[in-house]
């Protein structure tokens, strides 16, 4: 991922900066991994060659100038790995960088009369390129779309190196977070950046409303300021919203129109989505999450079944309908919810032109108001009612997962793979939620058993867990005690038991609630259905006062043991969302 700083004039100080030990990331072994001429001594490694003798070599060519130098002289360069990507030698490095320099047009491959440049590595996951921009015979390097080059040629080594494979650009993508809002954002002690902040809620206040008069109203009921664009006729022609407190140096609002925040929320698209006849469709409380489960369903069927123009209009009303289904869904999986919603947006937007004609389009935006309109009835409903609308739902995505493969459209293939992912945790976390939440407890053993059953599970290691996997689940146990995720597994598994409650008889519950020979990875599933587990029994202690080992303790109809002290009662966690969370990594 080629990232192109401003132009400077400081050589020496961005050399100074690249081999130091770094502001904002601590830099590792700073050394230079490749430059335009093979025979110069790196500074890191070499006591004859100082970073100003190297300032100096780099900035020859342009003091050497017979006519204008260039104002801002300093060309960089950064070049940055995903996270998950493996870590590239310095040898496979150095070709990134002398390929980076032939696509810009600096030191064009055979050229012995380019820009001189160096290549610095301070860490695993990127390199900084410096150059100078003046060729050695005088004159001006050709920059044009240099950064479109680049992107190209990094596409080409994501390839060879087997890397996380990025998509050139089709204005689909959301507007990232700058530096320095990111960095005001910690300095005030936020969760997010304002732009993140106004972003979600401008996108839930638009993908509920049916008219202007609405969405401003939902807007305004947010808490946001917002400021209408009036034409003179009278016409509103855009908007811009502020967060309050969000100040700029000169204690003025930082305001955002709707197409700094993402491309399908500035005004004409926001207003695309009321367009036509307005959904009639409602429910009454009781039946909001089957009404709109059998609408998804019947959605998923005919998504994409007319032309291409069709199909992006379905998609991003599916976008909508999942934007208003994190705001009323369970609030256990309400962090799932949000989560899905925020990595579905770029599939939501096609690079097409869209209709607002199509079957499946009206059906996703008659769930989306059906649920919009029973905010407050929808919101009391446990996981049981959410459960079969969860279930349509990771069927609607991934059928827009499989159109957009269709039509070719990577980049949005991957962010409905990403969120179908989230949607199916918050499947098996319904479930898990929904057999804590009927669960009944068994006759208890006598006090010889149960101190039996106390030492069997004292190690609460791996093996005895491992033994509750095959008693629990024995046509499953072999591919879970191998899986990747099992680690996670035997920790849930051991916080039941030390909740005082049986791990295997609850590990069968929560496997016999729903079939597992679909799932990817078994392991993972049942780890979900036991966090949904914990947060159903935290819930009801947090309601009953009571902690889960004392509920258990005293049920049952043995009735003279004494309760138990020595297992320690199950954590009881905030709702998702209500925790106080810190600054986001950047990437």
């Amino acid at each position: 991922m080629p990232k192109k700083a401003r132009d400077g004039t400081d050589t020496g100080g961005l050399l100074a900066y690249l081999y130091g030990p770094g502001k904002r990331d601590e830099h590792v072994d700073p050394h230079m991994v490749a430059a335009w001429d093979p025979y110069v001594d790196d500074p890191a490694r070499s006591p004859d060659m100082t970073l100003s003798d190297l300032a100096l070599m780099l900035d020859a060519p342009v003091y050497a100038l017979m006519g204008a130098k260039p104002k801002q002289h300093v060309y960089h360069v950064a070049v940055r790995n995903a996270p998950e990507d493996r870590v590239l030698s310095d040898e496979e490095w150095a070709r990134v960088a002398h390929e980076m320099m032939q696509a810009s047009g600096i030191a064009p491959h055979g050229d012995g009369q380019g820009c001189r440049w160096v290549a610095i590595r301070h860490a695993d996951d990127h390199i900084h390129i410096l150059a100078t921009k003046a060729r050695e015979d005088g004159r001006q390097p050709n920059l044009r779309q240099d950064i479109v080059r680049m992107h190209k040629t990094a596409r080409r080594f994501e390839t060879e190196f087997g890397l996380r494979q990025l998509t050139h650009g089709d204005h689909t993508a959301q507007r990232w977070r700058k530096t320095g809002e990111l960095e005001k954002a910690a300095r005030r002690g936020l969760a997010e950046a304002p732009r993140v902040t106004l972003q979600r809620t401008v996108r839930e206040a638009a993908a509920a409303a049916t008219s202007d008069a609405d969405f401003f109203a939902r807007l305004g009921a947010s808490g946001l300021r917002v400021q209408q664009r009036i034409a003179p006729d009278g016409n509103v022609t855009g908007y811009s919203v502020a967060l309050p407190g969000d100040r700029n140096s000169a204690q003025q609002p930082v305001w955002f129109s709707g197409a700094r925040l993402a491309p399908d929320l500035s005004l004409p698209r926001v207003r695309e989505r009321w367009q036509g006849p307005a959904p009639k469709s409602s429910a009454a409380p009781a039946e909001v999450w089957r009404v709109a489960e059998e609408k998804v369903r019947a959605a998923a069927d005919q998504l994409g079944a007319g032309e291409l123009r069709q199909g992006a209009g379905d998609v991003a009303a599916l976008g909508d309908l999942i934007v208003v289904a994190a705001v009323v869904s369970p609030r256990m999986v309400r962090d799932q919810m949000r989560q899905a919603a925020y990595e579905f947006e770029r599939a939501s937007r096609a690079p097409a032109a869209r209709e607002m004609e199509g079957q499946a389009r009206e059906l996703y935006r008659e769930s989306a108001q059906v649920l919009s309109r029973s905010v407050a009835a929808a919101g009391r409903s446990d996981a049981a009612a959410a459960l079969g609308f969860l279930l349509a739902l990771v069927t609607a995505v991934e059928a827009s997962q499989k159109w957009h493969e269709a039509q070719e459209h990577r980049a949005q293939a991957h962010a409905a793979g990403r969120a179908g992912r989230l949607l199916r945790e918050a499947v098996e976390v319904t479930a898990g939620a929904t057999v804590a939440r009927e669960y009944k407890l068994r006759q208890k053993k006598p006090a010889a058993g149960r101190a039996r059953s106390g030492a069997r599970w004292a190690a609460g290691g791996e093996q005895p867990m491992a033994g509750v996997v095959q008693q629990a689940v024995p046509g499953h146990a072999r591919a879970v005690l191998t899986d990747p995720a099992w680690p996670g597994l035997r920790t849930r598994l051991m916080r039941v038991e030390r909740a005082g409650e049986d791990p295997a008889e609850v590990l069968a519950a929560v496997a016999a609630r729903r079939e597992l020979n679909s799932a990817d990875s078994v392991a993972e599933v049942l780890t979900w259905r036991l966090d949904g587990w914990r947060k159903q029994r935290g819930a009801t202690a947090a309601a009953t006062g009571k902690s889960p080992s004392a509920t258990t303790s005293a049920g049952g109809t043995g009735g003279t043991g004494t309760i138990r002290t020595t297992g320690a009662p199950a954590e009881i966690r905030r709702p998702p969302g209500d925790e106080q969370r810190g600054p986001k990594r950047t990437r």
